[in-house]
């Protein structure tokens, strides 16, 4: 296999350059406006920038913790490193061959993206899934058993549903799975001269090293929206989050709440209540219904009586406040 030519760095760029001889009438240039610019230089903004971005990704890793638990059987907490821009084929240089690639289409943008997913933490989930113990794996493996190819679904498909929901409040995305490959070299992804947006996570699990995935977006992919990227403001997407209702929900039903009856309330002077001694009968006047109240305020007029030997109230109107 060859190995890909070595490019010159910006300064190497520019040496080359400075030792160019003047060229004849390269002065004559009267009229002609005449801007300097660095060889080596691109458009490309510092992604430290793009705020929006940022939110995102830490929306996503706490999102994504359920995409693991199942495998798992907890949920690991998930930490975003800062999103850096550089070319696929640095990127892959960096990267073992055998690999999980997941290259989904997101229809909005006329993009995809990349989800990197290496073997060891494939194996990793795989082990957890059925029942064994969660550890580290090396493996010199090739290719990925069928049952492990399931897994990789299974968790893909999960991460692109948390992506989907980090990333609605800025827009509404729709994911679909074009491809999956385990080979790098033969990702049908970007050109490898073109520009990504290197987005890594890291895994941190339970009596083992922490594992790590990566998402790629081509910088190009993103570019029609770097000015939402880069902005610190939301968007006004006022769609609810169902999962947090119901745990909201859940919370406020499981308060507790006294309840006590009230049956009658007599009126006595307060030089007959010093003078109280036991044998002494004060007068009351108890009605048929008595009010129930829930934590001291009444909510229901009720009847007195009995159900299977034990004192029991029928409720028959509620009180409105």
């Amino acid at each position: 296999m060859t190995s890909t030519p070595r490019k010159l760095s910006a300064e190497q760029v520019a040496a080359l350059v400075g030792e160019l001889p003047e060229r004849p009438g390269a002065g004559a240039t009267e009229g002609v406006e005449i801007r300097p610019y660095a060889l080596g230089s691109t458009e490309i903004s510092t992604m430290g920038e793009y705020h929006a971005l940022r939110m995102i990704h830490e929306r996503f890793c706490r999102i994504a913790r359920g995409a693991f638990q199942p495998m798992l059987r907890v949920q690991p907490r998930i930490s975003a490193f800062p999103a850096e821009a550089r070319s696929f084929d640095d990127y892959r240089s960096g990267q073992d061959n055998f690999l999980s690639l997941t290259n989904t289409r997101i229809e909005e943008l006329r993009g995809n993206h990349l989800i990197v997913i290496p073997p060891s933490f494939v194996s990793l989930l795989t082990d957890a899934y059925y029942g064994g113990t969660i550890r580290s794996a090396r493996s010199g493996r090739t290719e990925f058993t069928g049952t492990e190819s399931r897994v990789i679904e299974i968790v893909t498909d999960r991460l692109n549903s948390a992506l989907q929901m980090a990333w609605r409040d800025l827009m509404p995305l729709t994911f679909t799975v074009v491809s999956r490959e385990e080979n790098m070299q033969f990702a049908a992804f970007v050109d490898g001269g073109d520009m990504v947006v290197n987005c890594s996570f890291m895994v941190q699990l339970p009596d083992a090293e922490p594992a790590r995935f990566d998402i790629l977006y081509p910088f190009q992919t993103l570019k029609p929206i770097a000015t939402q990227l880069r902005s610190r403001t939301q968007s006004e997407s006022t769609e609810d989050d169902a999962s947090w209702r119901e745990r909201l929900e859940r919370a406020v039903m499981s308060i507790p709440l006294s309840v006590r009856t009230r049956l009658c309330e007599p009126d006595i002077a307060l030089r007959h209540l010093a003078n109280l001694k036991e044998g002494d009968v004060i007068p009351a006047r108890v009605t048929d219904t008595v009010e129930i109240l829930v934590d001291g305020r009444p909510f229901f007029e009720a009847v007195p009586g009995e159900l299977a030997g034990k004192s029991a109230l029928s409720i028959t109107k509620r009180i409105r406040g």
